[in-house]
């Protein structure tokens, strides 16, 4: 199978995500002030699951599928072939481009779906989900990198993050335009393609990866409003939830007024 076949499949396939993603909305222009939304305690639908709980079943399945398996030995084989000597690695960085847009848009005045401390907590639980769940992962697995580095190739947890961060940026900006969450993922998929031309995972770790990051996301969002609820209840509107980050440790302070 010529690697140039295979490549717009992942392509057409992602996009074809995005359209799912994307669907139902219309291009109108951006209101020049929105209000942000209280969050809310919504009951997760299982259709949004199926997305991500698909990518990741294939990454598990493929080095013991036969297909699948070549398709992992083609892929790698052939960006070897043609790109023997590729070493860009834009993608330690680009991975975090979709967060650092949120923040910036919202700076800007395009206001996201959430204020600071709530979308903040949201993205530092994603964070954590998608830490222990790729490392835990990883440690069970010990699949070899296509480069021989190490035995931690599967998942990716560069494109478990790229996504992770699209999956947020899409969380947060759906409802202003669908052009936003296009955005967020073609960043995300330049990130896992990065990947790969850099023998840095197979094509089985990337499309894991993706699904580990787009759950993640969709577990804050669905969880955060049942802890904020649970610390808050009943409480005054003095207590606030402030994010902290300090040597090397991540977390959150509850600050309140007596």
């Amino acid at each position: 199978m010529n690697i140039k076949y295979q490549l717009r499949v992942v392509v057409i396939s992602m996009v074809l995500f995005c359209a799912v993603k994307v669907q139902g909305q219309t291009i109108d222009s951006l209101p020049e002030k929105v209000a942000y939304s209280e969050v809310e305690y919504r009951p997760i639908r299982p259709k949004v699951l199926i997305v991500p709980a698909f990518f990741i079943a294939y990454g598990f399945s493929a080095p013991y599928i036969k297909p699948l398996k070549k398709l992992d030995d083609d892929t790698n084989f052939e960006l070897r072939e043609d790109h023997p000597g590729f070493g860009f690695h834009a993608d330690d960085y680009l991975r975090y481009v979709p967060i650092a847009a949120v923040y910036a848009l919202d700076l800007a005045g395009v206001k996201s779906k959430h204020k600071f401390v709530d979308r903040t907590a949201m993205l530092l639980l994603s964070s954590a989900i998608m830490g222990a769940s790729t490392t835990i992962t990883k440690n069970m697995t010990h699949r070899m990198r296509p480069n021989g580095l190490n035995d931690q190739s599967f998942p990716s947890g560069h494109t478990a993050t790229a996504f992770m961060a699209a999956e947020f940026m899409h969380q947060e900006y759906k409802d202003q335009s669908p052009w936003y969450s296009v955005m967020g993922y073609s960043v995300a998929l330049t990130t896992a393609t990065l990947r790969l031309y850099n023998s840095a995972h197979w094509l089985s770790d990337v499309v894991a990866g993706a699904g580990y990051g787009i759950l993640s996301t969709k577990i804050s969002y669905w969880v955060y409003p049942l802890i904020k609820n649970k610390l808050f209840h009943h409480k005054s509107n003095q207590t606030v939830m402030v994010p902290f980050h300090q040597d090397g440790h991540t977390g959150l302070t509850l600050i309140s007024k007596l």
